[in-house]
């Protein structure tokens, strides 16, 4: 599939978000640099268009902290895109009278949309944020979650597999722990959990193998190195030579025959909720949990620019991409490799920081914009 320049956020209108009472903000196709102090609100306004794909965007807030303090609890944005196919409207939020944690709602050129994953048809946006710092060092499950997020910019029916496996999980634990021995339940939970993890196990092996092979593509000598990524999960391993179908009974037998052991975990032991991302630095031959600070943060930003390549060619449109506080652990030349590849990308991607001297080579090249406390405005 052809990849096109990406749509481009051209207005982005905020009520009742964060610390913006009210914001309309007219914005440009390509680099848009913002800059303010700390706690300014540079991160929320990405928050707010990490709000534009499925998921409880970047930040993974509760709706009540996402709203205004000291509002209803209600809170909404406003986006038109600008795409090869024209304009589109995209509105999401919460009402107070919905009781803000049910769900937000999403409108797509004025008429309510199923769900979230419906806009995944008009555009993807990637992001990579500071607390992803520690991805390689912190838990198992961060990298999951990251994975899955990946997973989900590439294959859209992704989000809904992993919600019914976690509502399966949750059915399958609510039973160990009430000490059930309804096997006629347990088994029809088990085919569920076996039918929807051997798909996530499916759907993370193949985007690892297609990322793969796209951090393969960067130069070997670059600014951000080749990163050899795997996974790490008994699924994930056997659908690679497998069967699916043998692969999800292998799965339902083990699970049954576990039922007293994770009885007395209180929780189910086995499956895609346990999975690890592996990653080296291949040129070091390192694992990433042992490089230093700035070897992972590079190794970080070469696997996330791949995958918004690897996202443009399947989906047919580059991604938006936000980048906070990007420039902060970057050295000049690594900064204008990047400034150089988002470039060639034809994506719109938002950087912040609190020093826009670091992007002062975009002059001329980049839309500046200054976040001061609920206010934006266009940098002098």
């Amino acid at each position: 599939m052809e990849t096109l320049p990406g749509p481009h956020i051209s207005r982005l209108t905020l009520t009742n978000f964060r610390n913006y009472a009210s914001l309309s903000l007219e914005l440009k196709p390509g680099l848009v640099v913002l800059s303010g102090d700390n706690g300014a609100g540079k991160t929320n306004l990405l928050e707010a268009i990490s709000l534009l794909a499925p998921g409880r965007g970047l930040r993974r807030a509760p709706y009540a902290d996402v709203a205004r303090e000291g509002n209803d609890g209600s809170f909404a944005l406003h986006a038109k895109l600008d795409g090869p196919e024209g304009e589109v409207d995209i509105g999401t939020g919460i009402m107070a009278a919905d009781g803000g944690e049910g769900g937000r709602r999403v409108r797509i050129n004025g008429a309510p949309a199923r769900n979230a994953d419906e806009l995944l048809q008009w555009l993807r946006v990637v992001w990579l944020t500071p607390s992803m710092d520690t991805l390689f060092t912190g838990p198992a499950g961060d990298r999951r979650r990251f994975l899955d997020r990946l997973v989900l910019a590439v294959d859209a029916a992704h989000g809904q597999r992993a919600l019914a496996y976690e509502k399966a999980m949750r059915g399958r634990n609510r039973l160990l722990a009430e000490n059930s021995r309804d096997h006629a339940w347990f088994e029809a939970i088990e085919t569920q959990l076996a039918e929807t993890g051997v798909a996530i196990a499916a759907a993370r092996a193949e985007l690892v193998r297609l990322l793969a092979a796209k951090i393969e593509q960067l130069p070997g000598d670059g600014p951000f190195p080749q990163a050899d990524i795997a996974l790490a999960g008994e699924l994930e391993a056997q659908v690679a030579t497998t069967p699916a179908v043998d692969v999800e009974e292998s799965f339902r037998r083990a699970l049954a025959a576990g039922r007293e052991r994770d009885r007395a975990a209180g929780r189910t032991l086995e499956g895609p909720h346990r999975s690890d991302l592996i990653v080296r630095h291949r040129p070091k031959s390192m694992p990433a949990e042992l490089c230093s600070t700035g070897e992972q943060k590079a190794l970080l930003v070469g696997i996330v620019l791949s995958h918004a390549r690897l996202t443009g060619e399947i989906s047919g449109m580059t991604p938006i991409l936000l980048l906070d506080e990007i420039a902060a652990h970057l050295d000049a030349g690594r900064r204008a490799a990047l400034f150089s590849i988002l470039e060639d990308m034809q994506c719109q991607a938002f950087m912040t920081g609190t020093d826009a001297a670091l992007f002062s080579s975009l002059e001329g090249r980049a839309q500046f914009l200054t976040v001061d406390h609920g206010t934006v405005g266009e940098t002098r």
